[in-house]
């Protein structure tokens, strides 16, 4: 089925109503992607690209990087992106009809963090660009099935769970959870972020006001820990769709013997699973050891760069892209 392909700056955006494969993620909303624009990470521009073939169209919100090359419209909290549909149809005959409609104006896209390349990188070859796909990262995720949570917590690592048994013992860390955002709360998480081991913020207002979003849509875990009343670890989640999302964690250096962080963590996977009903959790970007603890699922994260063929401008760019690509093949 043919279709069309358009993309636009202005006109015409992203509609609340669109939704990705597969379960849902914050990552996938509109409003996520008009955060992103109004905390300035669209500087040069924002493109809604979209393509359609019958009753189904094709969305991929994106960033101008420079004349004729756009990128992903993410930023570093962002776990992944992939294209977004709406209506009912041949989504991959849309997919193809937005890339096809890109090639009008840009000369190389690239799209990263992805967790799934396959009808991306489908989409792109058939819609006449030359593709390239590369590991870019790691995602840990935990897919209970049909475990409850005894039984997930009696799988992992037994080094783990003794822990958590015997500083819960010792009762020196209270534990708060909350479902709703309190702005107290969010100071004493900023201020144990920034006594944290963690590089500094990366765009603080954004982060909160993402928070404050997801707690008005009912979606919001947070959990702090204390210790004789003062703040020594705090963690922020989400829960959507049957997923648990872990979006950030800290805590202070000097309570490390405590592990208030270990125990905030039991205690959020309990109430998620538990009371929430979760059936996977996703622990986002990034191959930091203790995720092995509490995840039981590892996939490669993907960077994909395509270039256009009609554009001359693309043909060093790929030029280098493919010779790099190559030359890590034959070492």
């Amino acid at each position: 089925m043919q279709g069309n392909g358009e993309h636009h700056a202005n006109d015409e955006r992203l509609p609340a109503a669109a939704r990705a494969a597969g379960f849902a993620s914050p990552f996938d909303r509109a409003a996520w992607f008009d955060l992103l624009e109004a905390h300035g990470f669209a500087r040069q521009g924002r493109i809604d690209a979209r393509g359609r073939a019958g009753g189904v169209t094709a969305w991929l919100p994106l960033r101008t990087e420079k004349p004729g090359e756009v990128a992903g419209l993410t930023n570093w909290y962002s776990f992944a992106i992939r294209p977004l549909y709406a209506g009912d149809g041949d989504r991959g005959a849309a997919l193809q009809a937005l890339f096809r409609g890109l090639r009008r104006s840009a000369a190389r896209l690239t799209l990263c963090p992805v967790s799934d390349p396959n009808d991306l990188t489908a989409a792109l070859r058939a819609a006449g660009w030359w593709v390239k796909a590369t590991p870019a990262g790691d995602r840990h995720w935990l897919d209970l099935g049909d475990m409850d949570h005894d039984a997930w917590w009696a799988s992992r690592p037994g080094a783990l769970r003794n822990t958590v048994q015997r500083k819960a013992k010792k009762g020196i860390v209270d534990i708060q959870l909350l479902t709703e955002f309190d702005p107290g709360s969010w100071a004493a998480y900023e201020r144990i972020y920034a006594a944290s081991w963690k590089p500094e913020e990366g765009h603080p207002a954004l982060l909160r006001a993402f928070a404050e979003a997801e707690a008005a849509g009912g979606r919001l875990r947070m959990g702090i820990a204390r210790i004789d009343g003062i703040p020594v670890a705090a963690q922020y989640w989400t829960v959507e769709d049957g997923t648990a999302f872990i979006h950030k964690l800290a805590h202070v250096e000097d309570s490390l013997k405590a592990s208030p962080g270990t125990l905030l963590s039991a205690a959020l996977f309990r109430h998620v699973i538990e009371v929430d009903g979760v059936k996977r959790a996703d622990f986002g970007t990034g191959n930091d050891g203790y995720k092995r603890d509490w995840m039981n699922r590892h996939d490669p994260l993907w960077r994909i760069e395509a270039f256009n063929p009609s554009r001359p401008a693309a043909w060093g760019p790929a030029l280098k892209a493919f010779a790099r690509a190559l030359l890590r093949k034959e070492s």
